[in-house]
């Protein structure tokens, strides 16, 4: 073959065939910002997957994923004592959970429960200690009272810089958080340590009537009500009143609802102070029904797992209340496993994979595929 006629192979070989007449037709992917909702099966396939991935690593492990997830199950709900105590771990979760998913009705996203939690829970202590004996109805009354407004202001402080100097709320309410827990640090090891506490950190014990009354020989407390009336007032609130109504088309479109006439800066200093007022009486439930003393640790991540609840509900009261015990139980069989060998983090590990796929699944769920000439 001469130089020539290789280099008109070579040409042919590299050339694309040639186009053959008629419409060409392709796939497109196609950002759609009007779909907001994802359909209700998200939430139940992203546990599905999450429980698949989790499978992996168990079984990376040598054990039996079905054996793991069994025992959960039964440590969580398959006795009364497992039950009470998933029940009790709902409490702060559905709490706080409720206060997220009131500031995510207008897109204000407060990730501060958790500082919002811890504040709720000092300002409770504060009644124990410099109003040492006040009878059972005024110590719970105050201990609400003062629980509920230290939430509230912190979560006030996160607002105003949102509202008028558009600081970042994301960035303002996780910083907050690590002021509270300073803040816990600084009290439980220096004026509140208990003198008799054997140089441990923490407050002295409160008395019977500066605690929450509990349900029987179990740690269930009257939180619980707390909790649920919450949800009703937010069903109610949401569901009939003009204000849900602002915060439905504030969350939908804000310009819309500004061009409407809706002062939206005032709505979200309302929310964030609902939303850090919850998570405050969460704070108060856990010292006065749980711990009976202010300590370090007092929150095991509480505010923050309340986001995966709310995301996880969909904003919906009925769902808060399901996805808190749900979540309520896979804390407590995180610990049920360890006795067969795995550490409880198994339960964090099933939390992050479920947020995981929850806003993979959102972000996906926003696109569509289209056809194109």
């Amino acid at each position: 073959m001469s130089p020539k006629n290789a280099g008109n192979t070579a040409a042919a070989v590299l050339e694309p065939p040639a186009a053959k007449p008629g419409k060409r037709f392709g796939l497109r992917l196609e950002y759609d910002s009007s779909r907001t909702r994802s359909p209700w099966w998200s939430p139940v396939l992203s546990v599905i997957l999450a429980l698949l991935l989790c499978a992996l690593f168990i079984v990376a492990n040598g054990m039996n994923p079905v054996t793991v997830y069994e025992k959960m199950f039964r440590g969580a709900f398959g006795t009364s004592y497992g039950f009470t105590e998933t029940m009790v771990k709902a409490i702060p979760l559905l709490l706080c959970g409720l206060g997220i998913a009131v500031a995510y009705r207008i897109s204000v996203w407060n990730i501060g429960a958790e500082g919002q939690l811890t504040v709720g829970a000092m300002a409770a202590t504060a009644v124990t200690i410099y109003f040492p004996g006040l009878s059972s109805f005024w110590a719970i009354t105050l201990m609400l009272i003062f629980g509920t407004a230290a939430g509230a202001l912190w979560g006030l402080m996160t607002a105003i810089p949102r509202t008028h100097f558009g600081v970042n709320e994301l960035i303002t309410s996780l910083m907050l958080n690590y002021v509270a827990l300073l803040a816990l640090d600084y009290v439980v090891f220096g004026p509140w340590k208990d003198p008799a506490g054997f140089n441990f950190p923490g407050s002295p014990m409160f008395t019977a009537a500066q605690s929450l009354p509990v349900l029987g020989t179990t740690r269930l407390h009257i939180g619980l009500i707390f909790g649920l009336v919450a949800v009703l007032i937010y069903f109610l609130m949401v569901k009939f009143t003009r204000w849900g109504y602002e915060l439905k088309l504030i969350g939908a479109n804000p310009a819309a609802a500004r061009y409407a006439g809706i002062h939206i800066k005032k709505h979200i200093i309302i929310v964030m102070l609902i939303s850090g007022g919850l998570a405050g009486i969460a704070g108060m439930a856990e010292v006065s029904g749980v711990t009976h003393k202010l300590m370090q640790g007092i929150s095991p991540g509480y505010g923050y797992t309340a986001i995966i609840v709310a995301w996880l509900a969909k904003l919906n009261p009925l769902g808060l209340i399901v996805t808190s015990v749900l979540f309520g139980g896979l804390i407590v069989g995180g610990y049920s496993v360890q006795t067969i060998g795995l550490p409880s983090s198994i339960s964090e590990m099933l939390q992050g994979s479920i947020l995981f796929f929850l806003i993979a699944g959102d972000m996906i769920h926003r696109f569509r595929i289209r056809r194109s000439a």
